[in-house]
């Protein structure tokens, strides 16, 4: 099996780990009690568990402050990210260095593996062999996204205009790099030699609305990996069409002044053969 590397302009932008931390949206406990109840770990205490590309382990903090005491391994190629999530000593959370092809448990050992906004990272067969070796029988691979409108498929409608501004924005700068946008992670599941998990995979949404200031926008844009590392005049005219779209008439706030995002948590899972 051929060693697996992250994408280097995810190398690159995931090396800012505090950014990312502080600034990509937190997974409640109602959207880990949806995932947990659809592949039926939910009140299974004490299983074990990998949570793949956990990076600063937003979704590993709220699978280990459950009732459940999940035994946890939470792995991740890169080395800031962990660093960022190793220093949270999380309860019942053994911190590895792996990836999608390279997890680093025995086989059959695990319930159910993990991967929040990560899976489009290593969505190969590769991968789906390795997530199916250190799977127990009927055990599950388990993945969500948190999509903003703004980031989105490209053929979604967002649901306001500033929401749409942004969008636009992002695909006419996109870079090609595989990200959930684009889809391409979903069609590995039925890829000719795809005989690791049933199909088709098991799909749903739940749609969403938050509210978050103006400088909390900025910096979650400024976390992904397409714009972190931009500087100069390519910063500022991203900043530039960032005031304007929420300069739109008709921007939703609350009385705080916060603007309302809309979007979908996006869950899918599939069942070892």
């Amino acid at each position: 099996m051929a060693a697996q590397t992250l994408a280097p302009i995810a190398q690159s932008a995931f090396s800012q780990a505090s950014a990312y931390d502080k600034n990509r949206p937190v997974y409640t406990s109602t959207e880990a009690d949806a995932l947990l109840t659809l592949i039926g770990l939910n009140g299974r205490h004490g299983a074990r568990v990998v949570d793949l590309g956990a990076g600063t382990g937003l979704f590993t903090e709220a699978l280990a402050a459950r009732a459940e005491e999940f035994d946890i391994v939470a792995v991740d190629p890169h080395d800031d990210m962990r660093g960022e999530l190793e220093g949270k000593a999380l309860r019942g959370v053994t911190v590895k260095k792996g990836w999608g092809s390279e997890i680093a448990v025995e086989d059959g050992s695990v319930d159910a593996v993990f991967a929040a906004q990560a899976f489009h990272w290593f969505a190969n067969l590769d991968a789906l062999k390795e997530i199916r070796r250190v799977l127990k029988p009927n055990g599950y691979l388990a993945l969500l996204w948190h999509v903003d409108d703004y980031n989105g498929f490209q053929s979604d409608i967002p649901t306001t205009e500033w929401e749409r501004i942004i969008k636009e924005h992002i695909w006419q700068h996109d870079d090609n790099v595989p990200r959930f946008r684009h889809g391409k992670w979903k069609a590995i599941f039925n890829a000719p030699g795809q005989t690791f998990f049933e199909q088709p995979v098991e799909e749903k949404d739940v749609p969403f609305t938050y509210y978050a200031d103006v400088d909390a926008l900025w910096g979650r844009l400024r976390t992904y990996s397409q714009f972190t590392n931009l500087e100069g005049e390519e910063l500022q005219a991203l900043r530039e069409k960032f005031d304007a779209a929420l300069s739109c008439d008709n921007v939703p706030r609350n009385e705080a002044g916060d603007v309302a995002v809309h979007g979908r948590t996006h869950y899918v899972w599939a069942k070892a053969i």
